[in-house]
């Protein structure tokens, strides 16, 4: 896992190092300087713009010039507003030349513009975040898109969160020597996702990985069948399903699922019979949203033993009734995007600093919260000897985004947590689910403009077995990069 941390924990960790600040902008620069001599493909002859602020980022800035000059790089060191008047002035043919632009005006220290309005017309390296980028949320306030970032000891909340990610380009941690063991965040590597969800045990029967599915209705038929379908394929024994009012005959499912029937009205009841024979739940899927399924989806989230993924509709019926997760004494995972998120907290919309926002949600709602988005992120609530944890997973791409996509997910995270059995493990279980999950938007080569079309639901179903076998290793080369 790499370490996420705030800004504000950031200057914590920087004034605990045992090494002075000299020291660490010492290492911070060479690294930057390392970087930039790979953007430019080279040193001799070429030439760079550093814009150096007066902070510690600026003092990067400086010491990786003079690593480039050692190195046969002509740096011009320059202050933000003349680095400004220099990419206004054109950096093509005219009477400076430039390869690289670093910018090392302001880092994490600027959350508002600084007049870089016009990007410059060559590559641009950021120094640990794009200067006019809010290291805490993301917000971009006029940046130089960067083609790559160096960042130090530990990620930024603003590299993750859209659109910082989208201004970072591609980014490389670098330690320089900062001990970040106590972060409160961590971003999952595909290393991380492949150690938690292992193999299946050699002793493994379908009722040791047993999931009950109650989804769809006459209305949604599709959902319950993409849930069941997921959760098979990532590695459930057993799915039985039931659709509130379609008799089980009628229930969209795989061949493999077993169908109940659970006539309309008070069907809560009657979906918990025999509910201890399963591992782990999902609910909400295609459900409806009417009082009486909002008031039966409540009811079965109540009463229900097992641990259970609440998504979709019934997500919509916690809202509704919350009093119905206070009564669980089993692990429950909440799976919002951003509206579903705003109405279980009573909002308008996310708060921009996203990592605190489902922190907090994890602790009002005693859950595992996980919020969807182009970086999703999973919290814990706090419990015993645990601090609260929040993972964060940026595997997936825009192609994910598309109807059926988060049934898949459900799917996936209730297979995942029918083979977990340590409740400390569940948030990270989760977590690894959805960049399993994720990396299926990276591996569909069927046809040349794969990576350009959005990814159906049942696609990503298929390419579950792929993905999987991406993760192992990730070191070494797969069939999904």
């Amino acid at each position: 896992m790499l370490p996420i941390v705030t800004p504000a924990e950031m200057a914590e960790i920087d004034r605990a190092a045992p090494e002075g600040t000299d020291v660490l902008i010492a290492r911070a620069g060479g690294e930057t300087a390392i970087e930039a001599r790979k953007l430019m493909g080279g040193t001799y002859g070429r030439r760079a713009l550093v814009a150096a602020g007066k902070g510690n980022n600026g003092a990067d800035g400086r010491v990786a010039a003079s690593v480039l000059q050692r190195w046969g790089v002509r740096c011009r060191v320059a202050t933000p507003p003349e680095a400004l008047d220099v990419i206004t002035a054109g950096t093509g043919s005219g009477a400076y030349r430039l390869d690289l632009v670093i910018d090392a005006a302001y880092g994490t220290g600027l959350r508002g513009p600084w007049g870089a309005d016009r990007p410059p017309a060559v590559p641009v390296l950021a120094v640990d975040i794009p200067s006019g980028i809010d290291a805490l949320t993301g917000e971009n306030h006029g940046c130089w898109p960067a083609a790559a970032t160096v960042t130090f000891g530990a990620l930024k909340p603003g590299l993750l969160l859209h659109p910082g990610t989208a201004a970072a380009g591609d980014v490389r941690l670098a330690p320089i020597g900062l001990d970040t063991s106590d972060a409160g965040a961590w971003l999952i590597t595909d290393d991380d996702a492949s150690a938690v969800l292992g193999d299946l045990e050699p002793t493994a029967h379908k009722w040791r990985r047993s999931v009950r599915v109650i989804a769809g209705s006459p209305q949604m038929r599709g959902a319950g069948a993409l849930v069941c379908a997921a959760a098979q394929q990532a590695g459930a024994g057993m799915v039985v399903i039931s659709s509130p009012g379609v008799r089980s005959g009628d229930i969209a499912r795989p061949t493999e699922a077993v169908a109940r029937d659970l006539r309309p009205g008070n069907w809560a009841a009657p979906a918990l019979e025999g509910i201890e024979r399963f591992d782990v739940a999902a609910i909400g899927p295609g459900v409806g949203t009417d009082p009486t399924s909002m008031a039966q989806m409540a009811q079965f989230i109540s009463e229900c033993p097992l641990p259970l993924v609440v998504d979709a509709d019934a997500l919509t019926a916690v809202a509704t009734h919350p009093e119905c997760l206070r009564t669980r004494s089993t692990v429950t995972v909440l799976t919002p995007h951003d509206g579903e998120f705003a109405r279980l907290r009573g909002a308008s919309c996310v708060a921009p600093d996203r990592f605190e926002a489902v922190r907090q949600a994890a602790a009002s709602l005693d859950a595992i919260v996980l919020l969807k988005g182009p970086t999703t992120l999973v919290a814990r609530p706090q419990a015993a000897g645990m601090p609260p944890a929040v993972f964060a997973v940026n595997s997936g791409s825009a192609r994910l985004a598309t109807a059926g996509s988060g049934d898949v997910l459900t799917g996936v995270i209730a297979a995942v947590l029918s083979a977990e059995h340590d409740p400390d493990g569940t948030a990270m279980a989760v977590a690894a689910a959805a960049h399993w999950h994720g990396r299926t938007a990276t591996c569909d080569d069927r046809e040349a403009t794969a990576a350009m079309t959005p990814l159906t639901a049942m696609r990503q179903v298929e390419l579950l077995e792929v993905a999987r076998a991406g993760l192992a290793g990730s070191s070494a080369e797969s069939s999904c990069s």
